[in-house]
């Protein structure tokens, strides 16, 4: 026989919701599982409780660029500069022309050189990219700041 009004509906206000004793629908299995499990958007009892108490829950958010896109550029401040400037001589990736120290940071594989740091000496910094503070400070000590 096909029931017309749905069990759940007939058995409102009962103890037991047809189960026969209290104890038998007590557990975690009845209850969907623990914690946060079963608060999908599908029809169940925890549903309203998301809604209510956790609406941030569900759904993506933010955005994130692949990794194949994103460059970090590898950086190096002016203090290095000037702790390391004598062994830059040596290698070669500083030169000594017109009675200018040239320092050339391309060739340290350097993208970025940042303004960390003071400069003593007047050095022409070549560089790809040169921070605002770097270049303010380059110039303070009578440097020049070139781009590559």
């Amino acid at each position: 026989m096909i029931r017309r009004k749905r069990k759940v509906r007939k058995l409102r206000g009962s103890h037991t919701h047809g189960w026969g004793c209290k104890k038998k629908h007590r557990g975690g299995g009845h209850k969907g599982g623990r914690g946060m499990a079963g608060t999908g958007k599908r029809k169940n009892t925890k549903w309203t409780w998301v809604i209510k108490y956790a609406p941030d829950h569900l759904g993506k958010r933010g955005f994130h660029r692949p990794k194949a896109v994103q460059w970090v550029p590898s950086t190096m401040n002016l203090r290095d500069i000037e702790e390391n400037l004598d062994d830059f001589m040596a290698m070669g990736i500083a030169y000594e022309e017109e009675g200018r120290i040239i320092v050339d940071t391309t060739q340290l594989g350097v993208d970025k050189v940042l303004g960390a740091g003071k400069l003593t000496k007047p050095l022409v910094i070549k560089a790809r990219y040169i921070s605002p503070k770097a270049q303010e400070k380059i110039a303070e000590a009578g440097g020049e700041a070139l781009f590559v």
